[in-house]
């Protein structure tokens, strides 16, 4: 006897930078350039307590970011 699961599987077919609205390619699910992706959920001490906030940004607009920095980011390696 053969006893089946049914699976949900997500894959990733576009990514759009939140920004700049550039399309970053994709192939099998899997993004073929730089892309700098936040899942941020706001704690207690916010006003947006309990808010998930979620972007993607290609790099060009990643790099215009740091450079807005009053306090540069730490970079290794």
């Amino acid at each position: 006897m053969r006893q089946y699961q049914m699976k949900e599987t997500k894959e990733v077919n576009k990514i759009i930078c939140n920004k700049c609205g550039k399309e970053i390619p994709v192939i099998n699910g899997r993004a073929e350039e730089g892309v700098f992706s936040v899942d941020y959920t706001w704690g207690y001490f916010s006003e947006k307590d309990g808010e998930k906030h979620s972007f993607d940004l290609c790099e060009t607009c990643y790099d215009e970011l740091l450079r807005s920095f009053m306090v540069p980011a730490e970079i290794e390696g």
